[in-house]
């Protein structure tokens, strides 16, 4: 299913002021664009949920097609500064998780 399918659900008329989709809107929006019912709909969102955790706890990606990729990122010890004191302090290293958005996805919003 592509973006210019006719089953995708949006909120129309919405600006970027607007409020997130919450969760019950996005199942709502996934039930009526899949052709299910809500509950399904649910389990299946949390399913990816948890796949998403679970790949990027391992340290791995996962690639979203259309929307992204998210992946786990190690960065290196550095030194940051505490803005209210201006201490310089050492920071071990850690990994974080980054999101990058499809250019197709870019595409759409920019036009």
């Amino acid at each position: 299913m592509g973006f210019n399918d006719s089953k995708i659900i949006t909120r129309k008329g919405t600006t970027m002021s607007a409020k997130p989709m919450t969760k019950t809107q996005l199942v709502a929006a996934l039930s009526e664009a899949a052709g299910i019912d809500k509950k399904a709909a649910n389990r299946t969102l949390d399913a990816l949920a948890a796949i998403v955790a679970a790949e990027i706890e391992a340290g791995g990606a996962v690639t979203l097609p259309g929307i992204g990729k998210v992946l786990c990122r190690d960065r290196p010890a550095r030194t940051v500064r505490n803005p209210a004191t201006g201490q310089e302090i050492q920071k071990p290293a850690d990994r974080t998780v980054k999101v990058t958005i499809a250019k197709k996805l870019k595409d759409l919003v920019a036009s």
